[in-house]
């Protein structure tokens, strides 16, 4: 029997194993998340999430998307580990850091009843060059690509939060069709390790409403990568503030690009649903 916590931030939901106090070691991982990702015949989620040791932070946390493929980062599932590491005694520190594919993390606990309420997340410094993100530009910033899905042309903004997103401006987000449009362009020739697909609608300055297509998932509730990109890219193009408030299906997140740093801090809720066992035959 596999033990899990199933948790979620913003309704971005994984499914979180601890490998950390057990030395559990996982065979066959990619398998594995797509098993217990499957909403009709395993526990449904966009993921699963492993917390596991690490020899260069206070602990290390390995991602795999609904497909099985292995991401760097994860805005709302790092929120999910502290919350994790934290309630369940693992740590009682207020601030950890995290080993992640896109460097180590630290964050920063809101405690009320000792439990984690809010983490606030250090995403580090965005990434602009295009080699780096990676996307095929001549651009030395990338603000003006324009790819051709069907019938539409997008002009795209291309940021790196340790994982690859294209921000666009539509209008009437909340009619707009993610699924048609984000399918296509994830895979665009441009993205050479495809790329998230970030749909934005501007409020005002400090004010906006995003959708996303994660790359290996589809459309999910929140993206805390990619709000953090979202911010990066519209203050880019002069649409909003450093410090502003990004609104998705799941909820709120604050993000803030500080000047004198040039880190990103993002900063939202974490909650656990419910645990679980699983009945797994860790050798398939």
């Amino acid at each position: 029997m596999l033990k899990f916590t199933k948790m979620q931030g913003l309704g971005n939901d994984y499914v979180y194993i601890d490998c950390y106090s057990s030395n559990l070691k996982l065979k066959n991982i990619p398998y594995l998340a797509k098993f217990i990702s499957d909403r009709h015949f395993g526990v449904g989620s966009d993921g699963i999430i492993l917390i596991c040791k690490s020899n260069v932070a206070d602990f290390k946390m390995r991602m795999f998307n609904y497909d099985g493929s292995e991401a760097e980062m994860c805005g709302n599932g790092i929120r999910c580990v502290g919350k994790f590491v934290y309630d369940k005694g693992l740590t009682n520190k207020e601030s950890i850091t995290v080993e992640t594919l896109a460097g180590i993390k630290t964050l920063k606990f809101n405690i009320e009843n000792n439990k984690v309420k809010t983490v606030q997340v250090d995403m580090g410094e965005p990434i602009l060059n295009p080699q780096k993100i990676p996307v095929i530009s001549e651009e030395k910033i990338v603000k003006n690509l324009k790819i051709k899905a069907d019938d539409k042309e997008f002009k795209f903004t291309c940021v790196s939060m340790g994982n690859p997103h294209a921000i666009t401006v539509v209008k009437n987000l909340k009619d707009f069709d993610v699924e048609k449009y984000g399918k296509i362009l994830e895979t665009n020739k441009c993205f050479p390790k495809k790329s998230n697909i970030e749909f934005v609608e501007i409020i005002d300055e400090s004010n906006i409403k995003m959708r996303v297509w994660e790359r290996g998932t589809g459309e999910t509730l929140a993206c805390g990568t990619g709000a953090c990109a979202v911010a990066v890219a519209c203050n880019i193009n002069k649409f909003l503030k450093r410090k502003v408030k990004v609104e998705l299906l799941g909820g709120t997140l604050q993000i803030e690009w500080d000047k004198k740093t040039n880190h990103v801090f993002m900063t939202g809720p974490a909650e656990i649903v419910f645990e679980g066992e699983l009945n797994y035959d860790n050798n398939q």
